[in-house]
């Protein structure tokens, strides 16, 4: 096997271009070692967070083969040493309408750098957890080990995503893995937090959670695959698709998962009729999912302490509605495209904030025995 060459394992940045690379993140690793533990936690949600919308905008401007190898731009640490082969595919592919531009590859490779703070971030998160057991800390390190391996492979699908050519598959599960990360550091940063007051919900209350929970996660994967399969416009007009709510879809083309961009599994082009299925299935499924969030608010709601989350939830779901007809009626406008994306994560972070109000765990988790105070031993409070 010719390992160069394989799009699997291919690697393109020269020795001394990857020794910058590291150098870099070596200074990110020892700025992580100097934050507080709390600080720490919740800048990585925030750039995760981050990484998810900005995520959404290298799809919506076609840029993720702005830089088509990986993890350089062509062999390069950034675009701006690659400007010569950057200029000549503009020439070959006859302008900047193509995949390649200079905007595409920088927006393509701060995409790369800001993944790579991230997962160093939670290298540091681990390196500090296991200092902190072997100073005799009775702390846990599943979640972080978690963490490190999901952020490793959430790279690797990064480095697919790129070098099988936007398999639409790929692409997908690319944008689930960073919400799921996303929702793991939440989970995280919650544990390490002494001030989130739990409530005993009852079992119906955090049913209803997870069933909106299940049905958002769906509702970004059907986002998702209608965004990766350019199929954002098959279907015209609100509340109908095309002027009917039968249109015409082929659902066994549209929900064919893996084959390459624009083919069907045998590689015939995409007919009109498979994204239109998968546009509508994404519209039908909105249906279920506000439903499943707001039977979560409802439940929310009956409980005082939860009151003030219930509303940020409701309003959430409301403008992701409101976003998705902007997005139809508009003409799929970039800025709000990026808003409905967000949108979305943010709403999962809700919701995740919830269950975790209602959960064992919160219940479970005293002050004294959180990560953030085996840390807080480690780095103290300066003194006035």
């Amino acid at each position: 096997m010719n390992v160069a060459n394989n799009p699997i394992w291919q690697f393109s940045l020269h020795w001394i271009q990857a020794l910058i690379w590291v150098v870099a993140l070596v200074g990110v690793f020892w700025m992580g070692l100097t934050m507080r533990w709390s600080k720490l936690t919740a800048v990585l949600v925030f750039l995760t967070l981050d990484l998810v919308m900005f995520g959404s905008y290298v799809r919506l401007t076609d840029s993720g083969l702005g830089c088509p190898d990986w993890p350089g731009c062509y062999a390069k640490f950034t675009p701006l040493q690659a400007d010569t082969q950057i200029a000549q595919a503009v020439q070959e592919q006859g302008g900047t309408q193509g995949y390649v531009s200079p905007f595409k590859a920088w927006v393509e490779m701060i995409h790369r750098y800001a993944g790579s703070i991230i997962g160093t971030l939670i290298l540091v998160l681990v390196a500090r957890v296991l200092w902190a057991r072997r100073r005799g800390e009775d702390v846990k390190l599943g979640l972080p080990l978690v963490l490190l391996g999901w952020v490793i492979l959430q790279g690797l699908f990064g480095k697919w995503t790129v070098t099988l050519r936007l398999i639409p598959l790929v692409v997908t599960l690319h944008l689930m893995g960073g919400v799921i990360l996303l929702v793991l550091l939440a989970w995280f940063w919650m544990r390490n937090r002494a001030d989130l007051v739990s409530v005993r919900a009852g079992v119906s209350t955090r049913a209803l959670l997870w069933a909106a929970l299940v049905a958002v996660g769906v509702q970004i994967f059907l986002g998702g695959w209608t965004s990766t399969n350019y199929a954002a416009l098959a279907c015209s007009g609100f509340p109908t698709c095309n002027g009917t709510f039968t249109p015409h879809a082929d659902w066994a083309a549209g929900f064919t998962l893996w084959r390459h961009l624009g083919e069907n599994a045998d590689g015939s082009p995409i007919t009109t009729a498979a994204l239109v299925a998968i546009q509508w299935g994404h519209r039908l499924f909105a249906i279920v999912a506000t439903a499943a969030v707001l039977a979560a608010v409802a439940a929310l709601w009956r409980h005082a302490a939860l009151r003030r989350l219930a509303g940020w939830i409701a309003l959430a779901v409301l403008l992701q509605v409101a976003f998705g007809v902007v997005l139809v009626t508009a003409g799929h406008p970039l800025l709000v495209a990026v808003a409905h994306n967000g949108g979305s994560a943010v709403l999962m972070l809700l919701l995740v904030g919830a269950l975790y109000r209602v959960s064992a765990v919160a219940r479970e988790q005293a002050p004294s025995e959180s990560l953030g105070s085996a840390f807080v031993k480690l780095h103290p409070l300066p003194k006035n």
